[in-house]
């Protein structure tokens, strides 16, 4: 089994302590390459610095929608640095969350179309969130598909309609253990096989996102990347596949994606 966690904040508080620990622990589990995700300046160069530090480990750079209000004059050029290091595989985590706006609509919308063009200039894959923004979001997407060289929703929970748009963009999508809940990712369980084989991405979000069909204390305690193998094999279920497809055609568009 090799699998590819496309998304993990290992940089998070939660896994200070244990980091190395988290690491072994996932590659034991099969997963053999993780890329850590970037939400803001300190947390991209903190993924950064750990990526460098271990064999599998990626990293992305960007600044997450609830960040966008500290965007300024230099942070493209802050972030241009740390993604054209080797080891670093795309711009983002960015998008647009009309959720919570922590940053107002307008700043989110300047750091995104910002993001957007660095990753056009360096021809880097985008690591794309949105929640309560699939409209704005959408179009702004739309107007640059043809110049950007790929993107991932990640931590897909729209529903069809959102996700055929975003497929007619050639767009991955990935899937987290949000497909485990049975009480929220009901419309996703539904849908999940509408996504062409060589669209799907697979992720944990740890800490975040525990899946819910872990039994026993795993349930209860922070996510982390060795459950991507318990994700997948919900997926397969639903997607009438076998364990080993699924690894198999997930892994590969990570890698063709990435470039890793």
């Amino acid at each position: 089994m090799n699998l590819v966690d496309i998304g993990a904040n290992l940089t998070h508080q939660r896994f200070e302590k244990d980091i190395e620990r988290i690491i072994d622990e996932a590659k034991l589990a099969g997963v053999s390459q993780i890329i850590v995700t970037g939400t803001n300046l300190q947390s991209s160069q903190d993924a950064s610095q750990l990526c460098l530090k271990r064999a599998g480990l990626f990293s992305t750079a960007g600044i997450h929608p609830h960040d966008a209000s500290s965007y300024d004059t230099d942070t493209s050029d802050r972030l241009e640095s740390l993604l054209l290091l080797p080891k670093a595989v795309a711009v983002g985590e960015t998008g647009l969350d009309f959720n919570r706006n922590f940053s107002s609509k307008k700043t989110q919308i300047y750091a995104f179309e910002a993001q957007i063009q660095l990753a056009i200039n360096i021809q880097k894959p985008l690591f794309l969130h949105e929640r309560d923004a699939f409209d704005t979001q959408y179009a702004i997407l739309n107007n640059v598909n043809k110049h950007i060289s790929g993107a991932v929703v990640h931590c897909f929970t729209g529903g069809q309609a959102e996700l055929e748009k975003y497929l007619a963009l050639g767009l991955y999508i990935g899937i987290t253990g949000w497909i485990c809940d049975e009480r929220r990712g009901e419309e996703l369980r539904d849908i999940i096989q509408l996504i062409p084989d060589d669209k799907l991405l697979i992720e944990t979000d740890a800490p975040y996102l525990t899946p819910r069909t872990l039994s026993g204390k795993a349930r209860k305690q922070k996510n982390t990347p060795a459950n991507l193998a318990h994700i997948a094999e919900q997926i397969s279920v639903l997607r009438q596949q076998s364990f080993a497809q699924l690894c198999t055609l997930t892994t590969a568009n990570a890698k063709r994606l990435f470039n890793i």
